[in-house]
């Protein structure tokens, strides 16, 4: 009893642990940044690389004193143009003026009408209509929501106007232009919005523009009201090239450091969504609830002391965001490509290989290709982790960045292979299982232990201009995780059985923390999905069969994890919330059905990609072709039951976090590019060590063989006697073929011999490959009870086809 109980106890530990380890949130230092007035100065397209010493002096002198960061410039519009990042900044959530600017390779002059009936205010006409069309988009943004937050918002120029401009579209203060007596305009509310102009094109045109917003920055700067906070922002793109863009924060509080935020959890980046947020808290008001988004900017020390080593931290960054762009919509096409095309070639070989395990048929595939089919799949499991590591040389920094990307991970793709293929235990029928799934778990783990630098910005990490998730582990990150973690903990519960439990929860365990840490991976939905799918598995890794009982309990332990982070997370503040929080939150107050909406929407969207063709070519690879019985799959499955349970719990957790994310497959694609090629390696792998042919008696036997004197086999123990090793009638010559055999048939196997009629057939028992293993009682001979993995022969013998613990 103790026995069974023991796996799920270990269970229930783990999830308390993970609860406990996900309650806890990093304590940040509180520093006063109130302040009485703040001015936000708006420049579109403005980017790090526009700002030098000599050209413009007021953004330089104002980063040289304040704090700094790159500015992720989002909305619900992509790209973001300037009328919808000026919306934006307005609604303090993901914005759009219409669907007029989505998709448009460059984005139009920002062209507003400004009605100014009484020359105190003004009135955006057409923001009435905005707030509709906002309305009924799964963001529910609220455009005016910043300006209805304080009693007073002075806007100067048109895209000021916009994101000053309340619900009904009524601006409080409005200037056309920057006045003389700007000292006045800056001080008559504590809001204060001005529009510097729009930086776009090269050349001339583009510097000239910076030159304007810097003098335009130099007389605010020179009116801004005592204790005022002064935030800069190039809120948004001027074409389809999406781009980081410059924030500065200067006022009391803000000196010489990094901006960050809740948003982003990362030193040096803030979005777009942040700015109101910022504003209200400087200024002491409370958030509204239910509006906001983002949340308000913090500062964080490491900032070098000279601001062009500072700056070109942004700038770099935003260089390796835009060549990540480019460069991962092809590498993912090609390998999913890559990969149909070898899944392809090998159904074939399957066939080929599977004919052996049972009666004679055509000869063998070439060992060469064997061996090659080995090592192509190798390599296709070792591909997306190989990306990941790319990122510790500088690709993008090249004038041909994709060449050299493909270069560097083609090179460590190669090199994981040949450590795989030389190393000494390459024969045991799990070795590159289980070496290539923990190469993929100790690449994602030492890149979230280091702060995740690999992923920023990475191909096979997440990027910046998305504005989805900037610190912790992303989308593919989790999903190798996944598929590490799990086959790697298989292969090595095979190697020692009765612990197998023990060792998918204490490393699955050990990966729930890593993923849900605030400090480590900050992902509380994967954290979930994880735990859920590490239950599964430790459940299903002693074997037998998957019935009602486990499947009940496994889903149970699920759910009540889910609800057990839910509550954990809605009991913070709200500013600090996880999505689970969000959602039970939402579901509390009854407004769920944006949140519905929203996750549903990005499902939706997330569907179009390669990752989503990889799904479902895995799928058809595993139902179709690996399950069937030449597939192997089956076989692997009774042999290895771990395995199964690992694959088993890699789908659970992928599709859940997938799902409940908003990332749809793209989590089960990530794992299915390493557990796809890995799962037809092994299954290929066991059919390959079982492909030993039984011959048929070259004549009838007129007499039954003596046992006593040990010259045939003995069906009731399951072992073999002194009969030829060849498997023939036992009158050839030690080592030879039975008469009448063709040469270098199946029974030269040493130590392997069968005699016929018995019902023992040799079969890889070990797994290494040579047959030398224990045998498996043919169950038309020999009748058995099969209990757990281990064939039970009479009331005293067992022979396990669980042996391999290779």
């Amino acid at each position: 009893m103790l026995r069974r109980l023991t796996p799920w106890l270990i269970v229930l530990a783990v999830v308390i642990g993970s609860m406990v380890a996900l309650s806890v949130r990093p304590v940040s230092a509180t520093v006063d940044t109130e302040a009485d007035y703040v001015v936000i100065v708006g420049v579109p397209g403005l980017r790090w690389d526009d700002l030098d010493p000599a050209g413009t002096p007021a953004l330089w002198a104002l980063a040289e004193r304040g704090a700094i960061g790159a500015l992720s410039v989002r909305s619900a519009s992509e790209p973001t143009c300037p009328v919808d990042g000026w919306l934006t900044l307005g609604a303090g959530n993901f914005a759009s003026w219409g669907d007029e600017s989505d998709g448009a390779a460059v984005c139009a002059p920002l062209d507003v009408e400004i009605e100014e009936p009484d020359g105190i205010g003004a009135n955006v006409s057409r923001q009435p209509v905005a707030v509709d069309y906002n309305g009924r988009q799964p963001w529910g943004a609220v455009p005016g929501a910043l300006a209805e937050s304080v009693r007073c918002t002075t806007a100067v120029g048109p895209g000021a106007a916009v994101a000053a401009a309340r619900p009904f579209g009524r601006v409080d203060r409005y200037q056309a232009t920057l006045p003389a007596d700007a000292a006045t305009v800056l001080s008559q509310c504590v809001l204060s919005i001005v529009d510097a102009g729009t930086v776009a094109g090269d050349g001339a045109a583009r510097t000239a523009a910076v030159a304007a917003a810097d003098d335009v920055l130099g007389r605010v700067l020179a009116a801004r009201p005592d204790r005022s906070l002064v935030l800069v922002a190039g809120l948004a793109d001027t074409g389809a090239d999406q781009r980081l863009h410059v924030a500065i924060a200067d006022g009391p509080g803000w000196d010489r450091s990094w901006l960050t935020s809740a948003s982003t959890v990362r030193d040096g980046y803030l979005a777009l969504v942040d700015l109101a947020p910022t504003a209200l808290t400087a200024l002491g008001r409370e958030l509204p609830a239910g509006r906001f988004d983002g949340h308000a900017a913090t500062t964080a020390d490491g900032r070098p002391d000279g601001l062009a080593d500072a700056i070109a931290r942004p700038a770099d960054a935003d260089r390796e965001a835009r060549a990540q762009g480019r460069t991962s919509e092809w590498f993912f096409s090609i390998l999913t490509a890559t990969q149909i095309a070898l899944y392809a070639l090998l159904v074939p070989l399957l066939r080929r290989t599977w004919a052996h395990s049972g009666p004679p048929g055509p000869p063998l595939p070439p060992r060469w290709l064997m061996d090659g089919a080995e090592l192509a799949l190798i390599a296709a499991a070792l591909v997306t982790p190989a990306a990941l590591v790319a990122d510790l040389v500088p690709w993008w920094r090249a004038s041909r960045p994709s060449l050299v990307f493909a270069a560097v991970t083609v090179a460590l793709t190669l090199a994981g292979t040949l450590a795989v293929r030389l190393a000494r235990p390459y024969r045991s029928t799990l070795w590159p299982l289980g070496t290539v799934a923990a190469i993929s778990a100790v690449v994602v783990v030492a890149d979230v232990l280091s702060g995740s630098t690999l992923q920023l910005n990475g191909v096979a990490g997440y990027s910046t201009l998305a504005g989805g998730r900037y610190a912790g582990i992303g989308t593919v990150g989790l999903g190798l995780l996944t598929a590490g973690i799990l086959l790697a903990a298989a292969a090595l519960g095979q190697m020692m059985r009765h612990l197998r439990p023990l060792i998918m929860v204490v490393l699955g365990g050990a990966a729930v923390m890593v993923v849900g840490s605030p400090f480590l991976g900050a992902h509380a939905v994967g954290a979930v999905a994880l735990t859920a799918g590490v239950c599964v598995a430790t459940a299903l890794s002693t074997g037998g069969w998957i019935g009602f009982g486990r499947i009940a309990a496994t889903s149970a332990a699920g759910l009540v994890v889910t609800f057990g982070f839910a509550l954990l997370d809605v009991r913070r503040p709200e500013a600090e919330r996880g999505s689970l929080g969000r959602i039970l939150a939402a579901l509390v107050d009854g407004t769920s059905g944006i949140a519905v909406q929203r996750a549903t929407g990005s499902n939706v969207v997330a569907l179009v990609s390669p990752l989503t063709l990889l799904v479902l070519t895995v799928a058809v690879l595993v139902w179709f072709v690996l399950l069937r019985p030449w597939g192997g799959l089956k076989r692997l499955f009774g042999l290895k039951p771990a395995v199964r349970a690992a694959l088993a719990g890699t789908a659970v957790t992928t599709l859940a976090a997938g799902v409940l994310g908003g990332s749809a497959l793209h989590v089960a694609g990530a794992a299915a590019a390493v557990a796809g090629p890995l799962a037809a390696l092994t299954a290929l792998r066991v059919l390959d060590h079982a492909a030993i042919r039984t011959r048929p008696p070259m004549a009838a036997m007129t007499e039954p063989p003596n046992r006593a004197e040990g010259t045939g086999g003995d069906s009731a123990t399951g072992t073999t006697s002194n009969a030829s090793p060849s498997g023939g009638t036992g009158a050839a010559e030690p080592g030879g073929d039975p008469p009448g055999a063709p040469a270098g048939s199946p029974g030269n196997a040493p130590g392997a011999g069968v005699a016929p009629g018995d019902g023992v057939v040799p079969r890889d028992g070990d797994g290494d490959g040579d047959a030398t293993g224990p045998a498996i009682i043919d169950r038309d001979v020999a009748a058995g009870t099969q209990r757990d993995g281990d064939v039970t022969i009479g009331d005293d013998v067992a022979v396990s086809n669980k042996s391999d613990e290779n």
